[in-house]
């Protein structure tokens, strides 16, 4: 099963390009499912039909859903939230605020996102495209496991054995609900689903993560540093669609403008982003609904490609920890230019390799920490990124060197050679 995720700034387009890509994947043949992750669904709206939790056939091969959350929540989370519920009432909270309450932050997209670790398990489609929901949400919901983890390993375990030995006097003196085994239990259980569903997004030989971007300013930005975080919690994203660009023929008044404007965007998204393939769709004439124009939109951004493919495989930068520090890795197409330039402001960091150029937005982490050196190593370039609170470490040859604002990489062994000329 091929498990593909659309995510993007808000108002970009990604409900109309999951669901162009779903149209074109049942098209060829594949059995597809498309639902949306997103509380605010739109996806019914995209194919001018009426979806429900239910999948609904909406064509030969191609079903779609919108999950109600309710049922999701009950599904994934009900167990937990009667408790919680209980305990918010025993506080004296009103009854509908305390069912409100009861639903931790995340937790609905959470239990949406869980519907595909079952559809995978059940082994029903070839394909499921996931309308997910604005990129800050969708980060962290990715985020999630790890932090779950870290509690589920070190404190609940702690917290389980404290609550068996104090539930019975909590109980019968002080009269307080606290969470039974039932609870325990079905914690455990979320866990459990939480981290198989990790394995299974994380696995770039199953799922790709595929980013929507229009050629504005705003929208590239976010998008680079989604793209940065997704490789930092180790997803995998094998294309990115370009969406909206004006037409050859928008070339007068108002239009010759925007689309000034946007030719100056569409090679900043081709900096930022390569070698990550990148599909383009046009700004249509009209609204991009029903089956009809989502298989124009098909037509226009994959032309005789299949959506089921893996578009690139690998990671085109990822962080590693080295002892504390972070080791910023990233993929070069250009290896065999000889000169190599970085600059860095506040958390932006643009490469030179002659013509050629990249941009890349740090990781927060990052951005308050020193870069100590920056070396070419079968293929990548490696920027390590130096904790000043830490003991001083010896400099690696190959270090940067810096001239006017830019840091230059030089000689390190099996790397190439770079000056700052």
């Amino acid at each position: 099963m091929r498990i593909i995720l659309y995510t993007g700034k808000g108002g970009v387009g990604k409900t109309s390009i999951s669901a162009a890509s779903a149209v074109r994947l049942a098209e060829l043949g594949h059995k597809t499912l498309v639902f949306s992750s997103d509380v605010a669904h739109s996806l019914g709206d995209s194919f001018d039909i009426e979806l429900t939790h239910q999948p609904k056939e909406i064509a030969p091969n191609l079903w779609g859903q919108e999950t109600n959350i309710n049922e999701s929540m009950k599904s994934h989370w009900g167990t937990i939230r009667d408790w919680l519920t209980t305990a918010f009432s025993w506080q004296s909270a009103n009854e509908i605020v305390a069912e409100e309450i009861a639903v931790l932050p995340g937790m609905e997209e959470l239990a949406n996102l869980l519907y595909i670790l079952d559809y995978f398990d059940k082994g029903e489609y070839d394909a499921l495209v996931v309308d997910c929901a604005p990129t800050g949400e969708t980060l962290r919901l990715l985020s999630f496991p790890e932090v779950m983890q870290w509690w589920m390993e070190r404190i609940f375990p702690l917290e389980r054995k404290i609550l068996k030995m104090v539930r019975p006097m909590a109980r019968n003196v002080l009269n307080v609900p606290l969470p039974g085994e039932d609870v325990m239990n079905s914690f455990q259980d979320l866990f459990a689903k939480v981290t198989r569903m990790n394995d299974l997004l994380k696995d770039p030989d199953k799922t790709s993560v595929r980013l929507v971007v229009n050629p504005e300013k705003m929208v590239i930005k976010e998008a680079q540093r989604t793209y940065t975080y997704l490789n930092l919690y180790g997803y995998y994203t094998d294309m990115v669609a370009c969406n909206r660009v004006l037409p050859k023929d928008a070339s007068e008044g108002y239009f010759a403008t925007m689309k000034a404007q946007q030719a100056k965007y569409l090679v900043a998204i081709d900096e930022a982003f390569s070698p990550i393939p990148i599909r383009y769709a046009p700004f249509f004439g009209q609204e991009v609904v029903g089956l009809k124009m989502l298989g124009k939109l098909a037509d226009s951004m994959f032309e005789k490609e299949d959506p089921y493919s893996i578009f690139y495989k690998g990671k085109a930068q990822y962080v590693e920890n080295d002892d504390g520090d972070f080791v910023y890795n990233i993929v070069l197409p250009f290896i065999s230019k000889e000169k190599i330039n970085l600059s860095r402001r506040g958390d932006e960091m643009t490469i030179e390799v002659g013509v050629h150029r990249r941009n890349i937005i740090l990781p927060q982490a990052l951005t308050i920490m020193e870069v100590e050196s920056a070396n070419l190593e079968d293929g990548k370039l490696k920027i390590v990124f130096h904790r000043e609170s830490k003991k001083p470490r010896t400099k690696k040859k190959g270090g940067i060197g810096k001239t006017h604002g830019k840091e230059t990489v030089r000689d390190h062994p099996g790397g190439q050679r770079g000056d700052n000329s």
